[in-house]
């Protein structure tokens, strides 16, 4: 049996720690999986406590000079200790002065300043200011690991080894000058996330003992009433019980427009209480919450790696090795171990790493600001490759509210009759069919009988005892089943009232046929202009999956212009989308992420619609849209494109530019200062294109 253990790392700040720490505990006997969020600071283990304990797991990390704190801390950044900015102060100045005599002696001027930095000044500098560096180093090559690090410690060893002495200190202040672009870059593309979190009410006011009390939102117990002032953000999810307001439920969806929340509505905590005030029976607290859920999908996004990020991490692999073959080569050449030096120096692996993290975390923050839930970069770079989408019909194009039109008795009894046996059988069902045919029977007075035997036969409709009744209730293969066939007049009605848009269910009861019940939706209204704006992203194939009838289906098909298929059950719903899979396509399958769990399973990238407060379609589907708007689908795709597109740019930069380094290194144009000083420029090009991510403003969805 497996286990999961998250640990909050406040150290773990940059690829080469989150391979160090992957390294450690991959290694440990009973650890099956390892998957490290630099961006959360969080590493989430999978093992077998019966193998490895809980302990060991922590130790293995605390072993690599790193802490551990509880999973549900915050995750800040480690302060610098004193020693360590000590020493970033004297190999910068050592460094400055350095800098300054080389420059000088280009230009002719202060030409003996570089030598009259002692080679022991200039040492000790290198010691105080690259021993972090180096200790990280020594921990990885204790690991069996190969860091970014471990070049640019072979680059100062290269330069000492010539007598570079000043130039050596030059290079471990630009070593980790880099090392503070990659923070800051990290920092940067944790803002939205940062902005998230900040979004979460610390403190909720209960009525205990018949006081108002302040309290940590996280002590709040369930059941117990929650009171909201006007302007306050709600601490719980839960069910207002007493006044109105309007709710302000951008954090959750990202819609800013208020809505008008009476007792029996559902809010959620984050949102914010605008005009009015409400008391709430608590349902959920802290990270069992909506918004909890989505802080935590958030922050593990990073650990669902995208396949260029994969072979990012592969290439990483090789190009240590293929450097220090450079390097070599240069040196067996040319003889000019300057040259060797220098391009080792100028190879930095670090933006490669960072490309693909870096840009997810930016692009799954802001999403997660519009309401968009993307579990990981692997779903983000499926979003960029989605030729083909395929939806769901009831509740996903329409508004998932049907509502009877016609009740039709076939056998000379009352219609009631019809809906009172069909009502008592759907109000154990959880379709949107069976809840129109409950609102009909509460409408029309009928008194509802409780089934003795409920069974449900998905894609067909439900079937049961009622009193001493076999009852039948949904399509014609349902009833067939029953060995009770449709005569020709009713299949006539069944088919005009299909062809007028609307769902026929067919009641029988002891093994005849006793009436029909037909439903009609309402297509959403933003449904057209969102199909319309994925046919200008360039799809072209969008398919309608329904269990409805042909009829029923071809008239919301023609109307929209999509291809269609009827009649299918949950299962060929599978089989239709492994089939364009087949085909070379990539699916995104939407839908309301319950009836059609399946389904979003198999497609590339799952989309379910409006999942706030559904714990079902929020953790069945790949990427959960937290409004109920059609809008919200096509700015999913275009993020994902946005964020593919800029994380290529990234790769594809930083291998031009190390190649070209590479070269002018090993033919003499670049010397080690230089080396040193252009490795680190990627770094702030790979956060600055990823910044661009952070600052796009998307559309309004509505």
């Amino acid at each position: 049996m497996k286990e999961s253990l998250e640990l909050t790392v406040p150290e773990l700040g940059c690829a080469d720690e989150a391979q160090q720490i992957e390294g450690a505990l991959g290694r440990l006997a009973g650890v099956t999986e390892v998957r490290t969020a630099v961006g959360a600071r969080k590493a989430i283990v999978a093992f077998d406590p019966e193998r490895v304990t809980p302990e060991a797991i922590r130790e293995a990390v605390r072993g690599l000079g790193m802490t551990v704190t509880e999973a549900h801390a915050p995750a800040a950044p480690g302060r610098r200790p004193l020693p360590d900015l000590l020493g970033w102060a004297f190999v910068s100045v050592v460094a400055l002065v350095a800098l300054v005599g080389i420059a000088g002696e280009r230009l002719g001027l202060a030409e003996a300043l570089v030598d009259r930095i002692p080679p022991w000044v200039a040492l000790a500098a290198v010691l105080a200011g690259g021993y972090p560096i180096f200790r990280n180093v020594v921990r990885a090559l204790r690991n069996r690991a190969v860091t970014s690090h471990a070049l640019m410690t072979l680059g100062i060893l290269g330069a000492i080894a010539i007598r570079q002495y000043a130039a050596a200190a030059v290079i471990v202040f630009f070593m980790r000058l880099a090392d503070f672009i990659e923070g800051y870059t990290t920092e940067r593309s944790r803002q939205a996330i940062k902005q998230l979190l900040e979004l979460a009410p610390e403190t909720a006011r209960v009525e205990r003992d018949g006081v108002e009390r302040e309290i940590a939102s996280e002590e709040v117990v369930r059941g117990e009433a929650v009171l909201v002032k006007p302007g306050e953000r709600i601490p719980v999810d839960g069910t207002v019980v007493e006044g109105s307001a309007s709710v302000n439920q951008a954090p959750i969806t990202g819609e800013s427009v208020p809505l008008e929340k009476r007792p029996g509505d559902q809010v959620f905590a984050a949102t914010i209480c605008e005009r009015g005030a409400l008391r709430i029976r608590t349902e959920r607290v802290g990270r069992d919450t909506t918004f909890g859920q989505i802080i935590r999908l958030v922050e593990e996004a990073e650990t669902s790696k995208a396949p260029v990020q994969r072979f990012a991490d592969r290439f990483t692999g090789y190009y240590i090795p293929v450097v220090l073959a450079v390097a070599a080569a240069t040196y067996l050449v040319s003889g000019n171990a300057t040259a060797a030096v220098a391009t080792v120096l100028v190879a930095c692996s670090c933006a490669i790493a960072m490309a693909t993290p870096i840009t997810v975390l930016a692009a799954v923050g802001q999403a997660a600001r519009r309401g968009i839930v993307v579990k990981g970069g692997r779903y983000l770079e499926a979003l960029a490759k989605v030729d083909t989408v395929v939806m769901d019909k009831t509740g996903t194009l329409t508004i998932g509210r049907p509502e009877v039109t016609d009740v039709i008795a076939l056998d000379g009894r009352p219609p009631s009759e019809v809906l009172r046996l069909a009502a008592a059988l759907e109000r154990r069902s959880e379709h949107p069919l069976a809840e129109g045919i409950m609102r009909a029977a509460v409408k029309e007075g009928v008194t509802l009988a409780e089934p003795d035997r409920f069974e449900v036969y998905p894609g067909e409709g439900v079937a049961g005892a009622v009193g001493s009744d076999h009852v039948w209730c949904g399509t014609e293969k349902l009833v067939a089943r029953a060995g009770i066939a449709l005569p020709a007049e009713s299949r006539g009605r069944v088919a005009a009232l299909a062809t007028e848009g609307k769902s026929v269910a067919v009641v029988a009861r002891d093994g005849g046929l006793i009436g029909l019940i037909a439903l009609a939706d309402t297509l959403r209204p933003e449904a057209l202009p969102a199909l319309e704006a994925l046919r200008g992203l360039g799809l072209r194939r969008l398919l309608l999956l329904t269990g409805d009838r042909r009829q029923v289906a071809e008239a919301v098909a023609r109307r929209l212009g999509l291809d269609f298929q009827a009649e299918v059950l949950p299962a060929d719903k599978i089989r239709a989308i492994a089939d364009l899979q087949r085909q070379g396509h990539v699916v995104a399958m939407v839908g309301d992420g319950i009836n059609d769990a399946p389904a979003l399973a198999q497609a590339d990238v799952g989309i379910a619609m409006g999942a706030a407060g559904t714990d079902a379609a929020i953790e069945a589907a790949h990427v959960a849209l937290m409004q109920d708007n059609w809008l919200v689908v096509p700015e999913a795709i275009a993020i994902g494109r946005r964020a593919f597109r800029t994380i290529k740019q990234n790769l594809w930069f930083t291998a031009g530019y190390n190649v070209v380094g590479m070269l002018l290194a090993a033919t003499g144009w670049l010397p080690p200062v230089a080396a040193a000083a252009a490795q680190s420029l990627p770094d702030v090009a790979v956060m600055l294109n990823s910044s661009r991510l952070l600052h796009h403003r998307s559309p309004p969805s509505s």
